[in-house]
């Protein structure tokens, strides 16, 4: 499309970022407009909150326990999506597997993640593992069943063109099953993206001795309402920017997959276009 704007492809870039931003920036404005003469102790005018977010970030301490915050996101999210994609690909292709194991998935995902957290915590007490458990434990469900449903949804024929050139399984799964399934899996990542942010503020609001949910907490018991909004507003946008840097990559990965609708569309185009040359 920008190219072929041509030279005026600046005018396209700077609408589309319009497009984008304009009711966060609207959003914003309105409550820095309407907090700005706020004499609540618990809702502190958004300038006051601004201030608190750059004082903390400039001395390090946001910036540390959102280090300490993400890195236990990072790994059990990691360790989340490798159990959920591998078994939900076993499950999903074994027919008999699925019927076993079903009724104790249907259990366990009932279960709410921050449910568990205390029952982990007093038995593996505080610290990085037991929370990275926790996150891993409430993210594989969506990678697991979205996993399944993928593989599940995979055409019969192909499947039985596999089996009839004797494809290794190896092969089938790597070349078949995995890109039949990435958009599901994708899907279900990005659920369990916006779950293990939740568990982690929950966890560390629990038992923690680091992290943002601990800087949340130490706002609470010391009476100092911006640092608590401050960390709630950090939070919003760690989750948005990794929202948004999830979403790239995903396109990258199913750039076919995104190609298709627009293939549909131009081929639907063309022959409503033939149909009316003909009219």
């Amino acid at each position: 499309m920008a190219r072929r704007i041509g030279k005026h492809w600046w005018i396209y870039e700077i609408v589309q970022f319009a497009t984008y931003f304009w009711l966060p920036v609207v959003l914003v404005a309105l409550w820095w407009f309407i907090s700005s003469d706020s004499q609540s102790f618990f809702m502190p005018p958004l300038s006051e909150i601004v201030q608190t977010l750059l004082n903390d970030i400039g001395n390090g301490e946001l910036l540390e326990a959102a280090a300490f915050s993400m890195r236990n996101v990072g790994t059990g999210l990691s360790a989340a999506i490798v159990l959920g994609v591998s078994f939900g690909l076993l499950i999903g292709y074994n027919s008999v597997l699925r019927s076993a194991v079903w009724p104790l998935i249907a259990f366990l995902r009932a279960i709410p993640g921050v449910a568990i957290i205390p029952i982990v915590l007093v038995a593996f007490g505080v610290g990085p593992g037991p929370q990275i458990f926790v996150i891993a434990l409430g993210c594989v469900w969506p990678i697991l069943l979205n996993t399944i449903d993928g593989v599940r949804g995979i055409q019969s024929s192909i499947t039985d063109t596999a089996r009839a050139y004797r494809l290794p399984r190896a092969l089938f799964i790597r070349q078949v099953l995995l890109p039949a399934a990435t958009p599901q899996i994708m899907a279900g990542i990005r659920i369990s993206l916006a779950v293990s942010l939740t568990i982690m503020v929950v966890s560390e609001f629990s038992a923690g001795n680091q992290g943002l949910g601990v800087y949340i907490s130490s706002g609470v018991q010391s009476f100092a309402p911006s640092q608590v909004w401050a960390g709630t507003v950090f939070i919003g946008l760690i989750g948005y920017l990794t929202n948004v840097a999830f979403v790239l990559i995903e396109r990258r990965i199913l750039a076919w997959y995104f190609e298709i609708p627009r293939r549909t569309a131009t081929k639907i185009t063309s022959i409503a276009g033939a149909e009316n040359e003909r009219a």
